[in-house]
């Protein structure tokens, strides 16, 4: 059976992989503007200073959607700068980009099916279990939790290439310094505090709603079509997650930048098989199917 991609012309298929530098810079800049913006409200704190901490978390959270495109070195045309932000960003999010490239890659070979990684954390079969998987609360503990792992030698996972696991470990041991430094910073001044502790944890969850939409009650199956949601949203929630909300799209062709899979979504839309019309109507059928 043919797929969406390969029944599409060889030179739009050539067209959509196309990486570019100018796209992911301009996108990043309007990101980084946005969370600069929403750190300033909290350094000087005028009234209502306070509403912008869980805008500013969220910001800081979704730059994980960069993080997972750095990984298939797409958003930007240099392979360098596509490792640097990667890093960056792991440094942030206690993500290291070392161990979740591979991570992600084997999501990539077995999604939602047994050797996907995702798949080993527990079941969200009650309101309850889901309630405290959006808390955000077990992927602090599990982060945390990786990176003395890592640093300790101990994460071994089949899926981690052993050539490549002393740099993940070297990786997670200078991120374990860092982050002891930036806390250490907490005995003079609070910026730590409210500039990147709080609003992360206020702005988890939200991200934790979104991923759940990815592959949430879809069929475990090796059918990409199937297996994988797209959910129809608004744009500005598409430039917050760098068009991941097209999904199934990017399952499909990972090669293809995130500027360009809205071209790809309009290829291929009337070939989606498991679609949702917005997060809010996909969390509100998610838990339907939950008591």
């Amino acid at each position: 059976m043919s797929t969406p991609l390969a029944d599409l012309p060889r030179e739009t298929r050539a067209a959509l992989n196309i990486r570019a530098t100018a796209p992911g810079l301009l996108h990043l800049a309007g990101y980084l503007g946005a969370i600069m913006a929403t750190g300033t409200l909290i350094v000087l704190q005028p009234p209502l200073w306070w509403l912008a901490l869980p805008v500013h978390g969220v910001l800081i959270v979704f730059l994980f959607t960069l993080q997972h495109e750095c990984t298939h070195r797409t958003p930007f045309a240099s392979d360098r700068l596509c490792d640097l932000v990667g890093h960056v960003i792991g440094l942030v999010l206690l993500n290291p980009f070392l161990w979740f490239r591979p991570f992600h890659f084997a999501h990539h070979r077995h999604t939602n099916r047994p050797g996907d990684p995702e798949l080993d954390g527990p079941l969200l079969e009650t309101r309850a279990q889901w309630l405290w998987h959006i808390s955000g609360i077990p992927y602090w503990r599990a982060q945390v939790a990786l990176l003395i792992r890592l640093a300790c030698g101990r994460e071994t996972p089949s899926w981690l290439p052993a050539a490549m696991r002393s740099r993940a470990e070297r990786e997670a041991r200078v991120l374990l310094a860092i982050h002891a430094l930036a806390l250490l910073t907490l005995l003079w001044s609070p910026l730590v505090l409210w500039l990147w502790i709080v609003p992360c944890l206020l702005g988890q969850p939200a991200l934790r709603l979104y991923l759940l939409a990815e592959h949430g009650d879809c069929p475990q199956v090796a059918d990409m079509l199937q297996n994988t949601r797209t959910t129809f949203t608004a744009r500005a929630v598409r430039a917050l997650a760098w068009n991941m909300p097209y999904h199934a799209e990017h399952h499909l062709a990972p090669q293809v930048p995130f500027h360009r899979l809205p071209a790809l979504h309009a290829l291929i839309r009337d070939r989606l098989r498991v679609t949702a019309p917005g997060y809010a109507a996909f969390t509100r059928d998610y838990l339907a199917r939950r008591r």
